[in-house]
């Protein structure tokens, strides 16, 4: 897989400028949701690079990362004339990301495409790292490829149109970061002031963030081994947002926040993750992040999500990505059925 080159904007209108002046493309096309045409697209509808391209809007939300909405992209790139020269720009959050991804990769067996991520959780995750893909059958991310972007603009300034939420949702994939690297950049985010928060400072957490993730993508990018890591929180965390599709979706983030804190206790119990550690860590969720509201006798439902995952190496073996202490990465874990109840249990007594 290709490397891409991810590039935090000093300079955002200089900096698009130079990505797009790399490719000999003969049409741009920019993937936007209803939320980013509205609040992003015209702060850099204006810059001279981007006269000429042609829009694509499609809804928001992870409701519309399906099939569906995949075809209408593929539909307007051929109506629109696109073809294998062609250069696509997904300006949005991680549902734009992974979806225009999956639809460069895959429109005439892949056309380039650059993404520019207008939330923190794309900035951080989604947007980062070559995986794209689709929800199928009320699964996330169930169909995909691994297909990088050529070039990843990351500009903070587009975090100010987001709501406290939103920026949670991305933070959370930051701490996760910091929970698989190392003390000192763990301390840092647990400890950042969420209710007034210095986005200098957020940008340099950020820069950190990404800097995590690319380090072990480049070292793995087929997630055949430590790519793994970037998995803590997210056996139970898409067990959490599959099940919440059903009634109520939650974002990404809080899904995997509330995944943490069950498999953060898994690590406490079998591979000796620190107790201060693990407490810390689940205060500073709690205080953020509220609780996904589930009973004993939805335990078998999630346990049914979490059977399904993808990271699951044999059929009924469930997978996890656990840690020793922050930095220390057990991957290729598990845990017996009887093990998952428990940290189910758990999760409901400490989360209130």
């Amino acid at each position: 897989m290709s490397k891409q080159e991810v590039i935090i904007c000093q300079n955002f209108a200089e900096d698009l400028r130079q990505a797009l002046a790399k490719h000999s493309y003969d049409k741009l096309f920019i993937l936007t949701d209803d939320h980013t045409y509205r609040l992003c697209w015209p702060a850099i509808s204006h810059l001279p690079c981007l006269q000429g391209a042609v829009s694509i809007c499609i809804g928001p939300g992870d409701i519309h990362k399906n099939l569906e909405t995949l075809a209408y992209v593929w539909n307007r790139l051929s109506t629109e004339g696109a073809t294998r020269r062609s250069l696509l720009l997904n300006l949005g959050g991680g549902m734009v990301t992974d979806l225009g991804g999956f639809a460069a990769a895959t429109f005439k067996r892949g056309i380039s495409y650059i993404n520019v991520p207008t939330t923190l959780l794309s900035m951080v995750d989604a947007a980062v790292g070559g995986k794209t893909g689709i929800n199928f059958n009320e699964l996330k991310n169930e169909i995909g490829a691994f297909a990088p972007a050529s070039t990843v603009l990351i500009d903070c300034g587009f975090l100010k149109t987001l709501d406290t939420e939103n920026i949670l949702s991305g933070y959370a994939e930051m701490l996760k970061h910091g929970l698989i690297s190392n003390t000192a950049h763990w301390s840092e985010l647990v400890t950042f002031d969420m209710e007034h928060i210095d986005y200098d400072r957020l940008q340099q957490l950020v820069a950190q963030s990404v800097k995590v993730k690319e380090d072990i993508v480049e070292q793995d990018p087929y997630e055949r081994g430590i790519r793994k890591a970037l998995n803590l929180g997210h056996t139970v965390g898409h067990a959490f947002e599959s099940f919440a599709l059903q009634k109520r979706p939650v974002l990404h983030g809080y899904a995997v926040a509330w995944g943490m804190v069950c498999e953060l206790y898994l690590s406490f119990l079998k591979t000796g993750f620190p107790k201060d550690k693990l407490h810390q860590t689940l205060r500073f969720i709690k205080d953020n992040y509220g609780r996904l509201d589930f009973t004993c006798d939805d335990y078998e439902a999630l346990y049914g999500f979490m059977k399904h995952d993808k990271k699951n190496m044999a059929s009924g073996v469930i997978n996890f990505t656990l840690l020793g202490e922050v930095g220390d990465i057990r991957i290729n874990q598990t845990a017996s059925q009887e093990e998952i109840y428990e940290l189910l249990d758990f999760y409901s007594e400490i989360m209130g």
